[in-house]
């Protein structure tokens, strides 16, 4: 008869049960290859983490990028593919379909439709060579679960044959070998088997008189064995990673298993330990899923604020350049920002980032269309400065004083009352119009005395905005000096022309002095730049992940200000300075040169403090 103490210990030596995980059923994954490819609670997370991450990569996937990570997937031995990967995989063309979908609603191309019919003929052969993989495998786990029965079923025979102990003996150990030995049985009969398998060894070892020295033996070397595994059992107590050690359980609980009865005096002691081992471990991975879903919850709440803050951004109120830019900035502050946060709940990650990139697209194109307006526009108002351009180089060669200097007046009048054109023309034209303008002037002086007074008095009033311009000390709060600095350039060229002897001078005083104070308001705006830099980085000190992303972007900026130096100081060399356009345009690309070198120089300096504050 058996012992009932052995049998209760028997019974008890079970697989703890797993942490609970909440895994959803994805209905269009072949439910037979589902079933076979069951996950554990661990891999189950981990699925929720890649279908996450699944739908930021597919960010940066196109169709053919997709259909060549199925051919690839098709391409692997079937027992390397996992329901995951067939899961991601859908998961990523299907967001990568409604992305191309979105951005080409009114130009649909049966090109789509094509690729989205050879992406679901690759994934049909996906699914059927995994499913051949998975019927394989139950065919070969059936009958291993046949031969794990009639090998039961002969140990029990062993265990009716009491006059045969020392004969049978070992028949019986190479039966448990040949029982180990076998693999993996249907999961549903696994626990079932093994029970009845350790009800055999028990069998065999309680009810019959076994050779005492044969018995102890096993006995001992059985108790050895589940000690050594005892001991790991309680080392994985101090694992730091949760998920290693509830892996290494599992495994030291299948060797348990194969492991034969010890003596009765210690079956329920050494059970026990290892139970309490066991227990310790699953308690410290179940609170490990309880405090990621807390990081998923407070994930959720950050990333619905994002979304928040973008749809309270008035985009019909944007109608300036300045108003567009400075919204970006707070549109790719958010963004960065969404990229601090970890993943939300499965059920809403992929929920929130559709909302979140639908916002950035709907903001980024209304962008676009503004942008497009103004160029139509900027267009129209250089159309019209040429045209004037051309009106007064045609009149400059006018003796027509009188009616000439009406005409050229009207048309200054004119051009202040056109809008902005693209950067890339402004100087250009301006320097056209002003150069008729200034010929004509020019003559007009030399053909009347009378000009003399009218040019002194101007040399006066300019003379007046450079003594002005030294009203701009270093103490004075950067806005009132830029505006009284432009106020003062406004005066400048309000102010008619000035004795042609003095006139370059008075113009190279007047631009020194403006680039000193430019200069000086540089340098206060370099160094609170720097100051408020430095704050900055403090802030991110600890976190290199953050100072590397800042680091990069520096470098990047710093490549394009480097960029730009190099062309101006190209197109410099080409500038002649022998007449007064030139002249100009060589001092203004010296300006821009010197404020990119400034720039590079502050770059440099910010790059270098992250560099100190990199471990």
């Amino acid at each position: 008869m058996r012992d009932p103490v052995s049998a209760q210990s028997s019974a008890e030596e079970t697989t703890p049960t797993p942490a609970p995980t909440n895994v959803e059923t994805d209905e269009n994954i072949d439910a037979r290859i589902e079933q076979a490819g069951d996950l554990d609670p661990e891999q189950a997370a981990e699925a929720e983490m890649t279908e996450g991450m699944a739908d930021a990569e597919a960010e940066h996937l196109t169709a053919d990028a997709v259909m060549e990570l199925a051919r690839e997937l098709l391409a692997k031995d079937a027992a390397d593919i996992t329901t995951d990967d067939i899961r991601r995989l859908r998961q990523q063309f299907n967001l990568v379909h409604k992305v191309s979908e979105a951005a080409d609603a009114e130009n649909e191309s049966a090109d789509e439709d094509s690729t989205a019919d050879e992406f679901k003929a690759l994934l049909t052969q996906i699914r059927e060579k995994k499913a051949e993989h998975v019927a394989k495998i139950e065919a070969e786990q059936l009958a291993n679960l046949e031969r794990k029965r009639a090998i039961i079923d002969e140990i029990i025979a062993l265990a009716e044959d009491t006059d045969n102990v020392n004969r049978t003996f070992p028949r019986y150990r190479e039966l448990q070998d040949e029982f180990n030995a076998i693999g993996d049985v249907p999961p549903t009969e696994d626990t079932a088997i093994w029970k009845r398998f350790q009800e055999a060894r028990e069998r065999y070892s309680d009810n019959l008189k076994i050779n005492k020295e044969l018995r102890d033996y096993d006995f001992k070397k059985n108790l050895d064995s589940k000690n050594l595994l005892l001991a790991e059992a309680e080392a994985l107590v101090g694992e730091e990673d949760v998920i290693t050690a509830y892996r290494r359980l599992q495994e030291l609980h299948n060797k348990w298993r194969q492991i034969g009865p010890v003596a009765k005096e210690f079956r329920d002691e050494i059970w026990d330990k290892f139970k309490a081992a066991s227990a310790e471990v699953n308690k410290r991975y179940q609170a490990f899923f309880e405090a990621r879903k807390a990081r998923e919850a407070e994930n959720e709440a950050g990333k619905t604020a994002l979304c928040e803050r973008l749809e309270a951004i008035d985009i019909d109120g944007l109608r300036s350049f300045a108003a567009w830019d400075e919204a970006t900035k707070t549109v790719m502050a958010i963004q960065q920002e969404w990229r601090s946060f970890g993943f939300a709940s499965r059920k809403m990650n992929k929920a929130l980032f559709a909302r979140f990139r639908e916002l950035c697209d709907k903001f980024f194109a209304a962008k676009a269309e503004y942008f497009r307006q103004t160029r139509e526009e900027q267009g129209s108002n250089l159309a019209r400065k040429t045209a004037l351009a051309e009106r007064a180089e045609a009149l400059k060669d006018s003796t027509d004083w009188k009616a000439a200097t009406d005409e050229f007046v009207a048309m200054q009048k004119e051009w202040k009352t056109i809008g902005a054109v693209a950067k890339k023309h402004s100087d250009a034209i301006w320097q056209r119009f002003l150069s008729a303008c200034d010929y004509f002037f020019d003559r007009k002086k030399k053909a009347g005395s009378g000009a003399r007074k009218v040019e002194n008095d101007n040399l006066r009033a300019k003379r007046e905005v450079i003594a002005a311009l030294d009203g701009i000390t270093a103490d004075m709060p950067r806005e009132e000096a830029i505006a009284k600095m432009r106020e003062l350039q406004e005066r400048w060229k309000e102010i008619g022309h000035v004795p042609f002897r003095e006139k370059d001078k008075i113009y190279e005083a007047f631009r020194t002095r403006l680039d000193e104070v430019r200069s000086m308001l540089n340098v206060r705006e370099s160094r609170a730049r720097m100051e408020r830099f430095t704050e900055s980085i403090g802030k991110m000190e600890g976190d290199d992940q953050k100072l590397y992303r800042e680091r990069e972007r520096l470098m990047r900026t710093l490549e394009g200000r480097r960029q730009e130096l190099r062309t101006y100081e190209n197109n410099m060399g080409f500038l002649s300075s022998r007449s007064k356009s030139g002249d100009s345009m060589v001092r203004e690309f010296e300006r821009k040169a010197e404020r990119l070198k400034e720039d590079i120089a502050g770059l440099e300096n910010q790059i270098k403090l992250i560099d100190s504050k990199l471990k």
